[in-house]
Parts: C-alpha cells; sequence; structure tokens
C-alpha cells in the first residue's frame, strides 16, 4: 500500500521544477475508480460529466449535488491513493458563499478530498470561502461546459490576445485565493503555456496542448465507452462499447442456442440427496394418480 496522494502534494507539483506530469482520470463508481487507481492515476475526479456518459442527459447541467455526492461516495468505497476530486454541480456554488461551503460539505462527507468548481476572478469569494472552511479547491478555467449557454455552447476560448490575457488574470485570481490546481480546458497550447509558466499552481489541460503540468481525460473516452462527440483532443486506447456489445451479443447466442450454461457452470446435488429427491418425485407422481 502506497502513500495517498494529497492536495497539498500536488500543490507543488510542477513540472518546471522537475515534476512528472500529473496524471488526472475521472471516475463515477467503485470499479472505475478501480480502475483508474490500478493504472497509476494521480487525480480521480468524480466529473459532473457523469451526467452525459452515465446518466444520459445531454449536458453537465442536469446532475445535483446529491448525485454528485452519491457517486462519490461510490467512488471513495475504491479507497483510491489517487487524490479524489469532486466537482461541484451547476448552481451548487453560485448563489452565495454560505451555500457554495454546505454544498462542498456534501461532497467532502460523501468521501470527497477536494472539490472543483468552474469559473474565474467571478468565483473568487466562493474559493475565499472554501478555504478558510478548510475545504482544497481546484479552479476550472477556458471551456466550462456548465457555462455553455452564456459561451453559445462548446466553444475554443482564449483564441484572441484580450480573452487570453482575461483567462490569465483569473488564472492568478484563482491561484492568489487558493487553489491548488488548475484544470484549463479547450484552449490555444500558447496560452495554457503563458498560464502554466505564471501560477505557482500545476495546470491540468484537456484540450489546451502538452505544455499543462498534467493531463485529464474522461474514462468512458479514453476506453471508448462513449462513442458520441468525439472532440479532437480525446485520445481513445480502447474500444470497449464496441467489444462490450460483441461479448453481450455473444451470450444472447450462447442462451438461445442452449450453449450456456453447461455443466461446469451447473452446481451438482450430493447422489444420495438426489436419489431421495427422485424417490420423492416418483412417489408423489403416483400418488398423485
Amino acid at each position: 500500500m502506497g502513500t495517498k496522494l494529497t492536495s497539498l502534494a500536488v500543490s507543488r507539483h510542477k513540472r518546471s521544477q522537475g515534476a512528472a506530469p500529473l496524471v488526472m482520470l475521472t471516475a463515477y463508481d467503485t470499479p472505475s475508480a478501480t480502475m483508474a487507481d490500478k493504472a497509476g492515476a494521480d487525480i480521480i475526479l468524480v466529473g459532473d460529466s457523469l451526467a452525459m456518459v452515465v446518466l444520459g442527459h445531454p449536458d453537465t447541467l442536469q446532475v445535483t449535488t446529491q448525485e454528485m455526492a452519491y457517486h462519490t461516495a461510490a467512488v471513495a468505497r475504491s479507497n483510491p491513493e489517487a487524490l479524489l476530486v469532486a466537482d461541484m454541480a451547476w448552481l451548487s456554488y453560485h448563489i452565495n458563499t454560505a451555500d457554495t461551503v454546505t454544498n462542498a460539505a456534501q461532497l467532502i462527507r460523501a468521501g470527497a478530498q477536494a472539490v472543483k468548481l468552474e469559473g474565474g476572478a467571478e468565483r473568487v469569494p466562493m474559493v475565499d470561502a472554501l478555504v478558510s472552511a478548510q475545504i482544497p479547491v481546484m479552479g476550472h478555467l477556458g471551456l466550462t461546459p456548465q457555462s455553455l449557454l452564456a459561451q453559445g455552447g462548446y466553444c475554443i476560448q482564449g483564441r484572441s490576445s484580450e480573452t487570453a490575457l482575461a483567462l490569465l488574470a483569473d488564472a492568478k485570481a484563482l491561484c492568489h485565493a487558493g487553489c491548488f490546481a488548475i484544470v484549463l480546458e479547450a484552449m490555444p497550447a500558447a496560452v495554457a503555456n503563458m498560464i502554466t509558466e505564471t501560477v505557482d499552481v500545476p495546470t491540468i489541460g484537456i484540450g489546451a496542448g502538452p505544455g499543462c503540468d498534467g493531463q485529464v481525460l474522461v474514462f468512458h473516452d479514453v476506453l471508448g465507452i462513449e462513442t458520441g462527440l468525439r472532440p479532437r483532443f480525446v485520445r481513445r486506447y480502447a474500444s470497449l462499447h464496441d467489444q462490450g456489445v460483441e461479448a453481450l451479443a455473444q451470450f444472447a447466442a450462447d442462451v438461445r442456442s442452449g450453449q450456456f450454461p453447461n455443466h461446469t457452470e451447473s452446481y451438482e446435488m450430493n447422489p444420495d440427496e438426489q436419489m431421495a429427491l427422485e424417490f420423492y418425485d416418483t412417489n408423489h407422481d403416483a400418488e398423485a394418480l
């Protein structure tokens, strides 16, 4: 058993200081968390992406704090060595700081070691409140899926010098407020590099180029379980959807042909007990006549 990674250890994990890139994967239940941890992930994120890849919603706006806590608890039961971070649900940290802390506490009680929220300088009061409550916070800038209505969909952010500098200012604000790491999503690599070189905490990229201090992808995307929209930054390392359908179809065929189950997949009775049972059946049938 190794040493469980902490948010403090992650906060010091900068490639510019010789650290290896951080690996973050999403997970939503005990089996997926166990797989991610055994694969060597540094951070496991219970992402609000579960709304889409697990619960079947069209976007991340539909998932609730209660659902996030439920799945966080399932991941925590795997007792991973990786740092366990849980996403805060849409509108669970937007209204006031009191609600923000209360909602984050549900995720911590469920087993999370830190929470992640989206947004820049406008989220500083929430980050301040969480840090004051001793709850570690991971930031998230760039394409923020919970802002898809305001951003006009899933659009690349920071393509102009003005918006790039705004992202840099947001990253500085989050870092100053106490975030221990910042996810950078769907932005030009040059912008992510500028932010990574400027802030003292590690950046974790997703569609932000190779210069970040770490990388994150969704579990279902990496394994090819999700077969819908495939952003250009997704690299699939398996095709488990196709393999799974093939295996399930073979099971169905074996059932229908009578090949499953066979004798080795069935249980036998003690011969004496089976004879007694057959004797009872014979006599019972005779009495019935």
